[in-house]
C-alpha cells in the first residue's frame, strides 16, 4: 500500500496544476508523434523517435502525479495545533554547536527548496522538528551521519 504524504493545500493545487499541465502535454505529443510519423520511414525517422521518447517521460510523470495525488493528505490548517511544529510551519530554531539561527518552513516534499528555506517534513531536519515545541532541542542525523542540535526558539504559522 502506497504511504499517504502530508500538503498543504497550496502545495496540493500544485499537484493538480501540473497534472494537468502534463495531460496537455500529452495531447500535443500525440499530434506531434502524428506528424512525425507522415515523414515516412519510422526506422530512420528521429523526429518519431523523439516524440515517442517524449510521450513516455509524459505518462511516467502523469503516472506519478495521479499517485501523489491518489495517496495525498491535505492538512486543514485549522486542525493543526499552532504551538507545534507541523506542516505548513515556519520555524526559528538555533544551532546549538554554531550558536547560529536559521528559519526553515516545513513543507510537503513536493513543495521542498532547501535553499529557499522551505524543508520536507521528510528530511532529517524536518523529521526531527516535526511535533516539537518551543524550547524542544532535537537532534538531527545529517545524511553524511554528522549530528548536530536545534533549539526551536518559535513557532508560527
Amino acid at each position: 500500500m502506497p504511504e499517504t504524504k502530508n500538503y498543504t493545500p497550496a502545495e496540493f493545487a500544485e499537484l493538480q496544476k501540473e497534472l494537468e499541465l502534463y495531460k496537455v502535454k500529452r495531447e500535443e505529443n500525440k499530434k506531434d508523434i502524428s506528424t512525425a510519423r507522415s515523414f515516412g520511414d519510422l526506422s530512420e525517422n528521429s523526429e518519431y523517435d523523439e516524440a515517442k521518447l517524449e510521450q513516455g517521460k509524459i505518462a511516467a510523470r502523469i503516472a506519478q502525479l495521479e499517485d501523489m495525488i491518489a495517496n495525498a493528505h491535505v492538512l486543514d490548517e485549522s486542525e493543526l495545533d499552532a504551538d507545534t511544529v507541523n506542516v505548513g510551519s515556519t520555524v526559528e530554531v538555533l544551532r546549538v554547536e554554531t550558536g547560529k539561527t536559521v528559519t526553515y518552513q516545513l513543507v510537503g516534499s513536493f513543495g521542498a527548496d532547501p535553499l529557499n528555506g522551505k524543508i520536507s517534513d521528510e528530511s532529517p531536519i524536518g523529521a526531527a522538528l516535526k511535533g516539537t515545541r518551543v524550547g524542544a532541542v532535537v537532534e538531527v542525523v545529517a545524511p553524511n551521519g554528522n549530528t548536530f542540535h536545534l533549539e526551536v526558539k518559535s513557532i508560527t504559522r
